[in-house]
Parts: C-alpha cells; sequence; structure tokens
C-alpha cells in the first residue's frame, strides 16, 4: 500500500501548487515543530519558500495553527478550521484541565487567564506568546513552567483564538472571531463524514484503527464517518478501503527527499513499518520524531541542519547517486528556509564504513 500512500500524501506525482494545496490533500499538518511543518509543504511542493507559508497566514488568513488533533499543534486551512476544532477540542479539554491544575492553575485562575487573552487580543490585535505572558504577569495570573502554554491550549479550545499572522519571525496569537470572521456551524454527523472523506484523500488506502489514530477521535467516531461515505468507498484486497473513483495511478518512484520533524508519514497511520523498517526506536524518541531521509519511500537515516553543516546520519551504506541526491536536495531546504548555504555530510552507518562516510561537500 506504500506507494499509493506516497502518492496520496504527495510525495509523488505532480508537485502541489502552492501550500494551500498542501494543507487541502493532507487536511491537518502537526506543527508543534513549525519548521517540520515547513518543510512538509516543501516536499511536496516545488519552487517554494517558507515565505509563501508565512504569507498564507498573514497575508491571506487562508491558513492557521492551533491545537487540533491529538490535542497538538496543526497547520490547517482556515476554512477546515471550523468543523475541525468542534469535533476535536472536547476530546482534549479533560487533559488540559488535569495538566493546568498540575501547573498550579485552578478552575477560577484559567477562567481569568484566558479573559485576559482575549481581552488583550481585542483591545490590542495580534500578540506574540512573549507579550501574552506580560499580560498576564501583570494581573497575577501564572504563566511559569508550562502553565502559559496550557492557558493558551484552554483559550484556543474555547474557539477563542488561532495562531495566524508572522510577526517579526514568530507566529502571533489573534482572536478567531476578528481573524476569520463568523463560521457556519457543521452538524456532528456531517463533520464525521467529512473528516472520513477528507482522510482518506490524503492518506488512502487506511482503516478505521488508523483515522482514529491519526485524528486522536475514539474509534465509534472514526467508523462513523466511515459508515456516512461508505457509498463512496472501496475496499482494498490487502485491507483499508479508498475513496472510490481517487485511486492514482502509481508510475514514479519517490524521489530522494529530507524531510523535517513529525513528518506527516510518520503520523498518518497506526503501523509506520513500511517507511521505518526495523529504525523506528532511532526515528521516534520520547515523543519526538526526528527529521528523516526518505529514499524510494523507506527512511535510509536521520538528518539535521547544524551551523557548520548539514549532516546526514544513514541507517546503512548509501549509493553515490542516492549521497549525491540528497546533498541537492539538502540545498533546496536550505534555500526554502532562506539559511545560509553549508556543505552536506553523511557520517559514517553504524557498524560500517560507506564510501560517502564523514565526506563533506562545499
Amino acid at each position: 500500500m506504500l506507494p499509493d500512500r506516497l502518492a496520496a500524501q504527495l510525495l509523488t506525482g505532480p508537485p502541489a501548487r502552492d501550500p494551500v494545496a498542501v494543507a487541502e490533500r493532507l487536511l491537518a499538518i502537526q506543527a508543534q515543530d513549525l519548521r517540520g511543518a515547513l518543510l512538509a509543504v516543501r516536499a511536496r511542493s516545488t519552487g517554494l519558500t517558507r515565505t509563501d507559508v508565512e504569507d498564507a497566514c498573514t497575508r491571506d488568513r487562508s491558513l492557521v495553527v492551533t491545537w487540533l488533533n491529538r490535542g497538538t499543534l496543526h497547520l490547517v486551512r482556515a476554512v477546515d478550521y471550523p468543523w475541525l476544532q468542534v469535533l476535536t477540542a472536547p476530546r482534549t479539554r479533560v487533559a488540559n484541565a488535569r495538566r493546568l491544575q498540575q501547573e498550579g492553575v485552578d478552575g477560577r485562575t484559567a477562567t481569568r487567564g484566558v479573559e485576559v487573552i482575549v481581552d488583550a487580543l481585542g483591545r490590542e490585535g495580534a500578540l506574540t506568546r512573549g507579550q501574552l505572558r506580560e499580560r498576564l504577569d501583570a494581573v497575577g495570573v501564572r504563566t511559569e513552567g508550562q502553565a502559559l502554554v496550557h492557558l493558551l491550549v484552554r483559550a484556543s479550545l474555547d474557539g477563542h483564538v488561532v495562531r495566524g499572522p508572522f510577526v517579526g519571525g514568530t507566529q502571533a496569537f489573534v482572536l478567531t472571531s476578528d481573524w476569520l470572521g463568523d463560521a457556519e456551524v457543521v452538524p456532528r454527523e456531517e463533520a464525521l463524514a467529512q473528516l472520513a472523506r477528507r482522510y482518506l484523500a490524503g492518506h488512502g488506502p487506511a482503516d478505521d484503527r488508523d483515522l482514529a489514530k491519526w485524528s486522536g477521535l475514539p474509534l465509534g467516531d472514526a467508523r462513523a464517518g466511515l459508515a456516512a461515505i461508505a457509498a463512496e468507498l472501496i475496499e482494498r484486497p490487502e485491507g483499508g478501503v479508498e475513496l472510490r473513483g481517487r485511486r492514482r495511478r502509481v508510475t514514479q518512484r519517490s524521489p530522494a527527499r529530507l524531510l523535517g520533524q513529525f513528518e506527516p508519514l510518520l503520523l498518518g497511520w497506526r503501523s509506520r513499518t513500511e517507511v521505518l523498517g526495523t529504525h523506528q526506536g532511532v526515528v521516534t524518541v520520547n515523543g519526538i520524531f526526528r527529521a528523516i531521509a526518505l529514499v524510494d519511500g523507506e527512511a535510509v537515516g536521520t538528518w539535521r541542519i547544524e551551523p557548520s553543516a548539514v549532516e546526514l546520519a544513514p541507517f546503512g551504506p548509501l549509493a553515490e547517486s542516492v549521497s549525491r541526491a540528497l546533498e541537492r536536495d539538502a540545498a533546496d531546504v536550505l534555500r526554502y528556509l532562506a539559511l545560509p548555504s553549508r556543505p552536506f555530510e553523511v557520517g559514517e552507518p553504524p557498524g560500517t564504513r560507506s564510501k560517502t562516510a564523514g565526506r563533506r561537500r562545499p
């Protein structure tokens, strides 16, 4: 199923024309690491820069970031925010209340904190996280530790705020109603059907448990959504379903790509074995998903950007052609992120030495 999923994910086939088209296909792109979300857009498009994503958030207001699936920050289209927020927020409220209590913020103080956030944004417009901390500190609402983060989560779960424009390189918070306007209320049953349809567009073939895992919703909700669009689905002999008429003819191999942290390809289904093989413990560490190098749909190493080089830590020996393809993609990563050029360095695979091990390229 991996070739079909790579096509659904825009990692093979025609690239997306702009950041909004990427978000339309994937529906929700994990963004707790913003650079990871930016790189997810890069890998599925061509000729763009991070400024195109920032403009979509700032100038066009077509993309926003907020806490949605699994109680985690996601980049989504503004038009998809209302119904996704209604579906996913209730599931996160209990955990948020518990975390606020653990941070020393009781229910009354949390309500006061949200009021301060909403009032400040209403009077002053877009404010950064640091600026909101100052407003809360000024009235004695606790912000130490992780208290500020969970107050912002609370305000987001209540539908009051989203992350919108970029201000000085930082994405600021805004009032949802001011930034996006009033949204039409979507009945829950219709929203679940929309969730299932849109999930399969960017992740099919998949099954009910995959949808539940990705969305963070109960399995019963995932099954209800799929049942609502049963007439639109076809079953795959190897398992899972896909949208009728949406199967993409896979005619090319997946190009060598450097994918960012929390890459959607690793978060869309229950199993990551097709992509990671035996290396899952190397990539997923304490809830962090490391950036991976993808070749022919399989992870061949992890990578990171250091001040002196783009460093690749391969899982095994790499062919010279693969190393050069990844080197070219590293240059495109730096171009996209508007970072200075630096060498590409391939480390020594564990237990072996490759021809490119330790080699630095100008």
